[in-house]
């Protein structure tokens, strides 16, 4: 996640996401010199950004802690985009650098495009690894394998990967992104396309979702990890500053139930920071919100309320069970 102008292109007035620029994997045989090895690389990610937040539930859930290191960025952006003002004397503690982008340009120091994050950097040499963000919570949960904790739950099971690809594909063209694509229309005519094709695919998925307890199987997979981390901003952003607004997702039941049960599962609660995301969207995205005015609403507090939906069946982690407490 990028700023307003740093990730997108124009298309007759629609948003089109930029591609990652850095896609080096790294993996458990190192084909791409990129070795699966603890304690050698570093995320760094923002609170306030769904494709971030999905690395930080899936290295929760699956207990990679201590074999790879979190750093987390003010979710206010400065000229040089991504910053650690957060940590003491502005500087991340163990890369020892000020801003993000100064990965990015040991990386490959004629890069001039955007600053993303997740952003996996190289703790020995300080460069950037990837900024895949599809990938990278792919490879925790396949290449990492060796590192899970014990009863750390299949993401991705092998027999249900082509499912979870497809319904992947679906949710990241027209919910993930799709907020995105209403938000940042520069004509009515692109804003009005990705709103109906958002919430055509959030009554579809309300209506998958209203028999079974997760979008695929009977337990948590990468699908809802991905799905999850727009749900969880929809009230607080995108239905009033991407004006996303047929419905608050508090006014959708299904979804609504749905996403506090995630919410309420062990590695899902405990990653989220509605400041950190109520802050970046509105004072950083001056294009939309010129005033950076940050809303006192909605109310959160019903994130916590009963859902229902244990009646569902399904186990949240398989055979597996929930992460420590953090």
């Amino acid at each position: 996640m990028a700023t307003q102008s740093e990730h997108q292109q124009r298309d007759q007035g629609e948003f089109v996401r930029a591609r990652n620029r850095f896609a080096a994997r790294i993996t458990a045989d190192g084909a791409d010199g990129w070795p699966v090895q603890p304690q050698r690389y570093r995320l760094v990610v923002s609170l306030a950004c769904p494709w971030a937040s999905r690395a930080v539930i899936v290295r929760r859930l699956l207990g990679l802690e201590d074999a790879i290191s979190l750093a987390v960025a003010d979710p206010i952006q400065d000229e040089r985009s991504w910053r650690f003002t957060l940590d003491p004397g502005g500087v991340d503690p163990v890369l020892g650098i000020a801003y993000l982008a100064e990965a990015y340009a040991t990386a490959d120091p004629t890069y001039t495009g955007g600053i993303s994050v997740p952003a996996i950097v190289d703790v020995p040499t300080g460069q950037l690894v990837t900024n895949d963000y599809p990938q990278i919570t792919l490879d925790m949960i396949t290449e990492w394998r060796a590192h899970h904790r014990p009863g750390a739950p299949d993401l991705y099971p092998e027999h249900l990967r082509a499912e979870i690809d497809a319904v992947n594909a679906e949710v990241f063209a027209d919910v993930n992104n799709g907020v995105y694509r209403a938000g940042f229309a520069t004509t009515q005519h692109a804003y009005s396309r990705a709103y109906t094709r958002l919430f055509q695919r959030l009554d579809a998925l309300a209506q998958r979702l209203e028999s079974q307890r997760y979008l695929i199987g009977e337990t948590i997979t990468e699908a809802d990890v991905r799905l999850f981390t727009t749900l969880v901003r929809f009230d607080a952003v995108y239905h009033g500053h991407f004006k996303c607004n047929r419905s608050k997702l508090t006014e959708m039941p299904v979804l609504w139930a749905y996403a506090r049960d995630l919410y309420q599962t062990p590695g899902f609660f405990d990653t989220v920071s509605f400041d950190h995301i109520k802050r970046h969207y509105y004072q950083v995205h001056t294009g939309i919100n010129p005033t950076g005015i940050v809303p006192e609403g909605p109310d959160l507090s019903g994130w916590d309320e009963p859902h229902g939906r244990e009646r569902l069946g399904g186990r949240p982690f398989g055979d597996g069970t929930p992460p420590d407490s953090p």
